[in-house]
């Protein structure tokens, strides 16, 4: 089975930016997904791509301002994350699934991302 792999977390200050990037173990045809929770809240979707790069709609509070990327060369998908506020914090996590609209059945570990005011 596929295995995922985040990595890019970490602190930054409002208005900073960061690069998340997501490994899977083995080239896949999956649709790969970026989701996030924060402390108290449920996990909720910031976008999602086809290997052939097609992505859904971004959550609506981070429109304009992250970026979803794919390298089936590598195997990766990065989210680029820029004008980053405090309400972004949250544990993001990459997963796998069979569609856009999943079910995404496969799970990274997660990375944390504070962002400080």
């Amino acid at each position: 089975q596929v295995q995922l792999v985040e990595s890019g977390g970490g602190l930054v200050p409002a208005g900073g930016s960061l690069r998340l990037s997501c490994a899977a173990s083995e080239r896949t045809f999956y649709a790969m997904g970026w989701f996030r929770q924060a402390p108290g809240k449920e996990r909720d979707l910031v976008v999602a791509v086809t290997w052939r790069g097609r992505t859904t709609d971004y959550a609506d509070s981070v429109k304009g301002r992250f970026t979803i990327s794919r390298d089936n060369v590598k195997s990766t998908v990065y989210l680029q994350m820029n004008s980053l506020k405090p309400e972004d914090t949250a544990v993001y996590y990459c997963a796998a699934g069979a569609t856009l609209q999943g079910p995404y059945e496969i799970w990274g570990q997660g990375t944390l991302v504070t962002v400080s005011s």
